[in-house]
Order: structure tokens, then sequence, then C-alpha cells
């Protein structure tokens, strides 16, 4: 079987336009269903009497998809992108379908598994596609923007559509509204995105071995992230942990004597597609510890509804794809995209910085422009480090080397996720104890800061004769302990610097990928 040439890819205005819509329709479609689940998860947990698995229904899709994304990244080199969109979406589409119509909520987290596993195969694939649709980068800079709008307007009206959903439509809705998504980008995608192939030679036999491997070392990470913050007994933690560690060595090994590897170790020798996973890994470390904890201060150290925790944080998510639009605007004009870079981690840094030094006084101005900045800081990083992977990588390996970009951004948000919520809890669990010596009797209330976002239970606590003084003296404690952690995010984003740094010069204009 002979790789298709650059020939079959769209020529004109038209074609090209229709392929990136097929494109951008994937990319709302996963973007959507993770943004509007949140805000209907405390329904769909209290009618399916699921409580206890309340965590497992975004579990179970993280650890599929963070699995599936590198197997898939693999396949697509070898055997082209399009069958496996294709064979995605209609896998997403019914998994969202079964998501719907789950009696329980074991039914909910097997479906939310598999979801997972069509989200893998498309963010997998999904990126890799753009240089097939466009060789050249300049051209491809452009047209990112659609990609860009696609995934922040998603994001940006995914929890107001899933609280409208759930309220007037019912919950189940938040998973039928995948339907007429998916069947679109199904009818887009299988008519009009090319199907190319990158290699001459016949597709080789996977590497079945090292996908296991992959599969236990990112799945035990998964597991050890998760259930950290949870105080899961040590023992199964442990397990989980020598686990992830011995399936990590073994994978080492036999990547490097396998002909046909599903992860070629090379790439993370390369001198530039190094630095550039690790800054990916990065990113995701720092960006999750602020998505997910800038919240909690405002709900929990602010005393702010969701809804108002809601409206502060959307900037971000706003100003993401804001920044993507300004990126693709200014980057075409300039020999390499370091200089943005800088920028980018520059403004994401004053971010975090900014979160430290937030109060319940501030105005929400202040606070909704500091959101603003690091949306601004991520849209001007994240399609550059797509970019300059896939400049950097030969076409045979495109999407392999692109799936394992994002495959470091989610190990990196997992552990941002994970490791930040353990530090604020310890810190806020040794505060309480420190301001409430020999008072037991108010530090098992207070030893867990859900009291501080949960009216009921704060109620009780009032009822049991605490001080209201109480009740807000925790509140600034969890505050102080999300500053300390915004602190160490910042300081963590200088090694950014450097990693910017060690990426060598690279032109963008007048050069397609390494053949």
């Amino acid at each position: 079987m002979k790789a298709e040439s650059h020939s079959a890819a769209p020529r004109n205005f038209r074609q090209k336009l229709l392929a990136m819509l097929g494109l951008c329709f994937v990319l709302i479609l996963v973007a959507l269903d993770q943004s509007v689940i949140g805000t209907a998860l405390p329904t769909v947990v209290a009618e399916l009497n699921g409580f206890d698995l309340y965590a497992w229904a975004g579990t179970a899709y993280l650890l599929t998809s963070v699995i599936t994304v590198p197997v898939f990244g693999k396949l697509g080199d070898e055997y082209g992108r399009k069958p496996f969109i294709i064979a995605a979406i209609i896998l997403f589409t019914l998994a969202s379908m079964l998501c719907g119509a789950a009696q329980s909520m074991l039914e909910l987290i097997l479906a939310r598994a598999l979801q997972g596993i069509g989200g893998g195969m498309l963010v997998a694939t999904t990126f890799a596609s753009v240089p097939d649709i466009f060789p050249e980068s300049y051209e491809r800079l452009r047209w990112q923007i659609l990609f860009s709008t696609a995934f922040g307007l998603a994001n940006a009206v995914g929890p107001s559509l899933g609280g409208y959903l759930t309220e007037y439509w019912g919950w189940r809705w938040v998973f039928f509204v995948n339907l007429p998504v998916g069947i679109i980008s199904l009818g887009v995608v299988w008519l009009y995105l090319p199907g190319i192939r990158h290699t001459e030679h016949p597709p080789e036999k996977l590497d079945w071995f090292g996908a296991l491997l992959v599969a236990l070392t990112l799945g035990s990470l998964q597991l050890l992230v998760e259930w950290l913050p949870q105080h899961t007994q040590p023992l199964l933690l442990a397990a989980l942990a020598l686990l992830g560690a011995a399936s990590a060595m073994l994978l080492i090994w036999w990547e490097g004597r396998c002909n046909n590897p599903v992860l070629p170790l090379a790439m993370f020798s390369h001198p530039v597609l190094r630095p550039l996973f690790m800054l990916s890994l990065m990113i995701g470390f720092c960006m999750f510890a602020i998505m997910y904890y800038a919240p909690l201060m405002f709900q929990g150290g602010f005393g702010l509804s969701p809804n108002q925790a809601g409206l502060l944080i959307t900037p971000l998510a706003v100003s993401i794809t804001v920044g993507s639009i300004i990126n693709g605007r200014i980057v075409t004009r300039l020999e390499s995209p370091h200089g943005i870079l800088y920028i980018g981690l520059t403004l994401f840094l004053l971010a975090a910085l900014s979160l430290t030094q937030i109060s319940i006084t501030t105005s929400p101005m202040k606070i909704a422009l500091a959101m603003m900045t690091g949306g601004l800081g991520l849209g001007l990083m994240l399609p550059n480090l797509t970019l300059l992977v896939q400049i950097s990588s030969p076409r045979t390996q495109l999407g392999i080397a692109t799936a394992m970009l994002q495959t470091m951004r989610m190990v990196g948000s997992m552990l941002g996720t994970a490791l930040a919520g353990s530090l604020i809890s310890n810190l806020y669990v040794a505060k309480i104890h420190l301001m409430l010596v020999n008072q037991e009797k108010w530090t098992a209330w207070l030893d867990d800061p859900q009291i501080l976002v949960d009216g009921l239970r704060a109620a009780k606590f009032l009822e049991a004769g605490a001080a209201r003084m109480t009740l807000s003296a925790a509140r600034n404690c969890l505050v102080e302990a999300v500053h300390t952690s915004q602190g160490l995010i910042a300081a963590l984003l200088l090694l950014g610097f450097w990693l910017i740094y060690r990426i060598p010069a690279i032109k963008i204009h007048g050069r397609s990928q390494a053949s």
C-alpha cells in the first residue's frame, strides 16, 4: 500500500474550509462533553443514588482517554487518521447515548469509560490531521484559528448549557446533546477530510505489548494522583506507585528493542521535542492547578455562589480563544514563535502571582482581569507548542509526536490537580489545628474544607454553637492555603523560561515538516 502524497490534500478554499469545519465539530464534541457534565453531576448522583462513586464519573473518562491517546496517535501514523476519527465519532456518540440512558451509577461510569476511549482517539488524531490538510506551517497557522475558536466557544458555553439542560430538560440531555453534533461531524469528516498516509510501506503490526505497558504506566499514574488527595489506603497507593514504576522501566527497556515501538524513545532525546514535551507537562500542571483551585478559593474562601465563581473563571477560558486568535495574526509575520512563547509565559506567570494577592475585598473586575491575563498567556503558548512539534517531527511520526504533546499536558494536569489539592488540604488542616488548639470539637467539623462550600453543613455547624467568626477564620485559612499553592505555581513557571531557552531557533516559514 503506497502512501498518499500531498496532492491528496484538499486544494481549493472550499475543500479546506469544509475539512477544517469537520475537525472543529469533532473538537466541539469533546470539549462540550467535558465542560457540560460538571454542572450536571450533582443532579446525576442524586437521582442515581451514587454519591460514593461521584469522582469516578470523571476518573473513568480520564483514565481511558489518557491511555488511548498515545496508542491511536501511533495507529494514525501507520494507517492514516481518517478511519480512526470516523470510528471515534461513532464510538463517542454511541457512548454518550449510553450515558444518557444509564439507570445506575455503575452503568454511567462504564459508559463514561467507553466515551473516554472515543475521546482519546479523537484527541490523538484530530490535531495531527491539520498538517495533512495544510503541509505548509505558515498556512496552517492561519487556519488553526478555527480550532481555537471552536474549542474556546465550547468551553465558554458548556457550563451554562449544562446547567440549563439539567434544570429544564433533565440531566440525560447533557449527554443526548452530543447526538446532533456527532452526526454533523461524522457527515462532514466522512465527505471532506482527506485520507492520507505518509509511509510507503504497508502498515506494520502494532506493538501491543508496548501499548499494554503504556496503559499500565499511565493508568497507574492516573489512579495514584486521583486517590492521593483522598487519603486512600497507603498500601494501595504504594502498590499503584510500584506498578507504575515497574511498568515504566519495562516500557523503556522494551521500546528500545522493538522494531516498531508504539512510543519511539528517540522523541524524548530530540533537541526540540524534549523541551517542548517538558514545557507542555509544566503548562498542564500549572494550568489545572489554577483552574481547579481558584474556584475553590472563590467559593470556599470568599463565600461566592457556584454561579458567581463560574463567572469569574469564564474570562480565562474565553481569553484562551482570544489569545490563540491574536497569536495566529502575529506569528505568521514572525520568523520564529520563540518571542511569543516568552510573552505568553510572562502573562501566565502574572496571573498566578495575582492569585496570591486576591482577597475577599478585591473587586470582581481585578479578578476577571487576572483571569484574562492568564487566558491570553495560554492562548499565546498552546498553539505554538503544537506548531513546533509538528514542524520538528518526521511526517511518519506526526501522529505520535502530537499525541505525546497532548499526553504530557494531560499527565501534567493530573499531577497539578492532585499535588496542589494535597498541598492545599494539608496546609488548610494545619492552619485550622493551629487556630483551634484544644478545641477538637470544632476542628472535627472544619478539617474537611467541604463545609465552606456546603451551606447546609455550615448551618448545622453554627447551630451546634460555633461562633460565626470561627467559620470566617476557617475561610481565611483556606484562602491562605490557596495563596501558598499559587505562589509555588508561580515559582514553577519560572522553569518555563529556561525550557523555552532550550528550544533551538526554528523558522516557521518556507518549510514543511521533515519527511
